[in-house]
Protein backbone atom coordinates (compact mmCIF):
# COMPACT_ATOMS: atom_id res chain seq x y z
CA UNK A 1 0.00 0.00 0.00
CA UNK A 2 1.46 3.37 -1.03
CA UNK A 3 1.77 6.39 1.24
CA UNK A 4 -1.37 7.97 -0.16
CA UNK A 5 -3.36 4.76 0.39
CA UNK A 6 -2.04 4.40 3.93
CA UNK A 7 -3.03 8.00 4.69
CA UNK A 8 -6.50 7.51 3.19
CA UNK A 9 -7.06 4.35 5.25
CA UNK A 10 -5.91 6.17 8.38
CA UNK A 11 -8.29 9.04 7.59
CA UNK A 12 -11.20 6.62 7.15
CA UNK A 13 -10.39 4.95 10.46
CA UNK A 14 -10.20 8.30 12.29
CA UNK A 15 -13.59 9.36 10.97
CA UNK A 16 -15.09 5.92 11.58
CA UNK A 17 -13.84 6.07 15.19
CA UNK A 18 -15.78 9.31 15.66
CA UNK A 19 -18.92 7.69 14.25
CA UNK A 20 -18.58 4.57 16.43
CA UNK A 21 -17.92 6.70 19.52
CA UNK A 22 -21.03 8.73 18.83
CA UNK A 23 -23.45 6.01 17.68
CA UNK A 24 -22.11 2.81 19.24
CA UNK A 25 -21.58 -0.23 17.03
CA UNK A 26 -24.97 -1.60 16.10
CA UNK A 27 -26.35 1.68 14.73
CA UNK A 28 -23.43 2.42 12.39
CA UNK A 29 -23.76 1.75 8.68
CA UNK A 30 -21.28 2.01 5.86
CA UNK A 31 -23.35 4.98 4.67
CA UNK A 32 -22.63 6.77 7.98
CA UNK A 33 -18.92 6.29 7.46
CA UNK A 34 -19.12 7.38 3.80
CA UNK A 35 -20.84 10.57 4.93
CA UNK A 36 -18.37 11.20 7.75
CA UNK A 37 -15.45 10.75 5.36
CA UNK A 38 -17.11 12.66 2.53
CA UNK A 39 -16.01 9.99 0.06
CA UNK A 40 -17.88 7.75 -2.34
CA UNK A 41 -19.18 4.36 -1.29
CA UNK A 42 -16.78 2.79 -3.80
CA UNK A 43 -13.92 4.75 -2.27
CA UNK A 44 -14.70 3.30 1.14
CA UNK A 45 -15.03 -0.25 -0.21
CA UNK A 46 -11.51 -0.03 -1.65
CA UNK A 47 -10.28 -0.14 1.94
CA UNK A 48 -12.99 -1.88 3.98
CA UNK A 49 -15.79 -4.27 3.11
CA UNK A 50 -17.93 -3.85 6.24
CA UNK A 51 -18.40 -1.94 9.48
CA UNK A 52 -17.14 -5.07 11.27
CA UNK A 53 -13.88 -4.94 9.32
CA UNK A 54 -13.43 -1.27 10.19
CA UNK A 55 -14.21 -1.87 13.85
CA UNK A 56 -11.80 -4.81 14.00
CA UNK A 57 -9.10 -2.55 12.57
CA UNK A 58 -9.84 0.09 15.21
CA UNK A 59 -9.54 -2.46 18.03
CA UNK A 60 -6.25 -3.74 16.60
CA UNK A 61 -4.96 -0.18 16.31
CA UNK A 62 -5.91 0.59 19.92
CA UNK A 63 -4.19 -2.55 21.21
CA UNK A 64 -1.03 -1.76 19.23
CA UNK A 65 -1.03 1.87 20.43
CA UNK A 66 -1.28 0.83 24.08
CA UNK A 67 1.55 -1.65 23.69
CA UNK A 68 3.67 0.93 21.81
CA UNK A 69 3.09 3.55 24.50
CA UNK A 70 4.28 1.18 27.22
CA UNK A 71 7.33 0.19 25.15
CA UNK A 72 8.22 3.84 24.51
CA UNK A 73 7.95 4.66 28.20
CA UNK A 74 9.93 1.55 29.15
CA UNK A 75 12.73 2.70 26.83
CA UNK A 76 12.90 5.95 28.85
CA UNK A 77 14.08 3.94 31.87
CA UNK A 78 10.72 4.29 33.59
CA UNK A 79 10.22 1.97 36.52
CA UNK A 80 7.60 -0.78 36.31
CA UNK A 81 5.65 1.17 38.92
CA UNK A 82 5.71 4.26 36.70
CA UNK A 83 4.54 2.20 33.73
CA UNK A 84 1.70 0.68 35.73
CA UNK A 85 0.65 4.14 36.91
CA UNK A 86 0.74 5.37 33.31
CA UNK A 87 -1.43 2.43 32.21
CA UNK A 88 -3.92 3.04 35.03
CA UNK A 89 -3.92 6.79 34.40
CA UNK A 90 -4.78 6.18 30.73
CA UNK A 91 -7.54 3.78 31.77
CA UNK A 92 -8.91 6.35 34.20
CA UNK A 93 -8.96 8.99 31.45
CA UNK A 94 -10.72 6.54 29.13
CA UNK A 95 -13.33 5.79 31.80
CA UNK A 96 -13.94 9.44 32.67
CA UNK A 97 -14.11 10.55 29.03
CA UNK A 98 -16.98 8.16 28.48
CA UNK A 99 -16.95 8.84 24.75
CA UNK A 100 -14.44 6.25 23.66
CA UNK A 101 -15.13 3.00 21.88
CA UNK A 102 -16.31 1.23 25.04
CA UNK A 103 -20.03 1.32 24.29
CA UNK A 104 -19.42 0.27 20.71
CA UNK A 105 -17.10 -2.52 21.85
CA UNK A 106 -19.72 -3.96 24.19
CA UNK A 107 -22.41 -3.78 21.52
CA UNK A 108 -20.02 -5.41 19.07
CA UNK A 109 -19.26 -8.18 21.53
CA UNK A 110 -22.93 -8.89 22.21
CA UNK A 111 -23.77 -8.86 18.52
CA UNK A 112 -20.90 -11.14 17.51
CA UNK A 113 -21.52 -13.55 20.37
CA UNK A 114 -19.15 -15.53 22.53
CA UNK A 115 -17.56 -17.31 19.58
CA UNK A 116 -16.08 -14.12 18.18
CA UNK A 117 -12.57 -13.73 19.55
CA UNK A 118 -11.91 -10.08 18.62
CA UNK A 119 -12.96 -8.47 21.92
CA UNK A 120 -11.53 -11.41 23.89
CA UNK A 121 -8.21 -10.91 22.12
CA UNK A 122 -8.33 -7.20 23.01
CA UNK A 123 -8.84 -8.13 26.68
CA UNK A 124 -6.17 -10.84 26.57
CA UNK A 125 -3.68 -8.35 25.08
CA UNK A 126 -4.40 -6.04 28.02
CA UNK A 127 -3.72 -8.90 30.43
CA UNK A 128 -0.46 -9.77 28.65
CA UNK A 129 0.73 -6.14 28.84
CA UNK A 130 -0.10 -6.07 32.54
CA UNK A 131 1.62 -9.41 33.15
CA UNK A 132 4.81 -8.04 31.61
CA UNK A 133 4.63 -4.91 33.76
CA UNK A 134 4.02 -6.89 36.94
CA UNK A 135 6.70 -9.47 36.09
CA UNK A 136 9.23 -6.69 35.56
CA UNK A 137 8.06 -5.03 38.78
CA UNK A 138 8.53 -8.23 40.78
CA UNK A 139 11.92 -9.00 39.20
CA UNK A 140 13.15 -5.47 39.93
CA UNK A 141 11.64 -5.63 43.42
CA UNK A 142 9.25 -2.73 42.82
CA UNK A 143 6.23 -4.97 43.37
CA UNK A 144 5.22 -8.01 45.36
CA UNK A 145 3.01 -10.62 43.74
CA UNK A 146 2.48 -14.34 44.23
CA UNK A 147 0.24 -14.87 41.19
CA UNK A 148 1.16 -12.50 38.37
CA UNK A 149 -1.43 -13.83 35.93
CA UNK A 150 -4.25 -13.43 38.44
CA UNK A 151 -3.10 -9.95 39.43
CA UNK A 152 -3.05 -8.88 35.76
CA UNK A 153 -6.53 -10.32 35.24
CA UNK A 154 -7.82 -8.62 38.39
CA UNK A 155 -6.60 -5.24 37.16
CA UNK A 156 -8.04 -5.79 33.67
CA UNK A 157 -11.40 -6.98 35.07
CA UNK A 158 -11.54 -4.02 37.46
CA UNK A 159 -10.89 -1.52 34.68
CA UNK A 160 -13.49 -3.16 32.42
CA UNK A 161 -15.99 -3.15 35.28
CA UNK A 162 -15.39 0.55 35.83
CA UNK A 163 -15.87 1.19 32.10
CA UNK A 164 -19.21 -0.65 32.14
CA UNK A 165 -20.26 1.17 35.29
CA UNK A 166 -19.37 4.52 33.76
CA UNK A 167 -21.53 3.71 30.72
CA UNK A 168 -24.53 2.54 32.77
CA UNK A 169 -24.87 4.39 36.06
CA UNK A 170 -21.71 6.47 36.26
CA UNK A 171 -18.67 6.42 38.49
CA UNK A 172 -16.86 9.31 40.07
CA UNK A 173 -13.19 10.13 39.77
CA UNK A 174 -12.88 9.40 43.49
CA UNK A 175 -14.34 5.90 42.96
CA UNK A 176 -11.79 5.21 40.24
CA UNK A 177 -8.95 6.54 42.38
CA UNK A 178 -10.00 4.28 45.29
CA UNK A 179 -10.06 1.24 43.00
CA UNK A 180 -6.65 2.08 41.56
CA UNK A 181 -5.22 2.61 45.06
CA UNK A 182 -6.60 -0.76 46.14
CA UNK A 183 -5.14 -2.53 43.09
CA UNK A 184 -1.74 -0.93 43.63
CA UNK A 185 -1.83 -1.76 47.34
CA UNK A 186 -2.34 -5.42 46.35
CA UNK A 187 1.00 -5.26 44.51
CA UNK A 188 2.79 -3.66 47.45
CA UNK A 189 2.72 -0.17 45.94
CA UNK A 190 1.58 2.86 47.85
CA UNK A 191 0.03 5.90 46.21
CA UNK A 192 0.38 9.31 47.78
Amino acid sequence: MGDKSVQKKKFIMERAREVFCKKGYKNVTMKDIVEACEISRGGLYLYFSSTKEIFDALLEEDAANKKDLLEIEAAKDSTPGDLLLLYLSNKKKEILDGNGLSKAMYEYSFEMGKNDITVRKYFDDEVENLKKLITDGVEQEWMVCDDITQAARDIAYSMEGLKVSSQTFGVSEADIDKEITYLLWGLGLEVE
